[in-house]
């Protein structure tokens, strides 16, 4: 190698050198599922089908950032921490979980599967954030939901769900597990008013 090669080289690695210490380094992320605490059950299984769709999110909702509105309406995310998916997709499959663990509807498909069901439950996700309060800090969830007819598409039901969950401590893992809780108790009421609805429009047409 001669000498001007050897300059050059070494010139590269120095730089390469000098760029990489430069360089910010990356904070390490803690990845978090959304806890589950719903019992499995047996139950006799209806006679129609029922698609689930992951929910519309606003921007600030639809990344897997775990978000906090801090003070008045600013929204952030705990640092150093996210979702295992984004959370549409999130509280989708939690949907999905949760009435395979309940038993009632059997005959379950997802909206990327694009399979014909004879209802779906579509909505959008108002709110998925933990909030400091006065009395506390609290983690909220919002879901405007709407049972469709698969074939017609008509709506033929719709409610606002919200649960709030207070939090004793605002460590990362507690607001985690608070998130865990909030979505069982979504859950229960989500489940019993779509099995209510569907039923109700079943009879409706025999």
């Amino acid at each position: 190698m001669n000498t001007s090669l050897r300059l050059v080289t070494l010139a590269a690695a120095l730089s390469l050198a000098t760029a990489c210490s430069i360089l910010p380094k990356s904070e390490p992320v803690d990845i978090y599922r959304l806890p589950v605490n719903q019992a499995s059950r047996t139950a006799t299984p209806l006679d129609w089908s029922l698609r689930l769709n992951k929910p519309l999110a606003s921007e600030a909702l639809a990344g897997a950032r775990i978000a906090v509105i801090p003070q008045g309406d600013i929204i952030s995310g705990y640092k150093g921490a996210r979702w295992s998916d984004p959370v549409p997709l999130l509280v989708r499959n939690r949907l999905l979980d949760g009435f395979q663990r309940d038993g009632r509807v059997q005959r379950l498909s997802a909206d990327d599967s694009n399979l014909q069901a004879d209802y779906e439950l579509a909505g959008e996700l108002q709110a998925f954030q933990s909030e400091y309060r006065p009395g506390g800090v609290e983690v909220l969830i919002r879901y405007d939901a709407r049972l469709v007819q698969g074939r017609s598409q008509r709506i033929l039901a719709s409610r606002r769900f919200e649960v709030r969950q207070p939090l004793t401590t605002t460590q990362v893992s507690a607001v985690v597990a608070g998130f865990g809780a909030a979505s069982d108790q979504l859950m229960a009421q989500l489940l019993d008013w779509t099995v209510a609805q569907a039923t109700q429009a079943q009879a409706k047409n025999q």
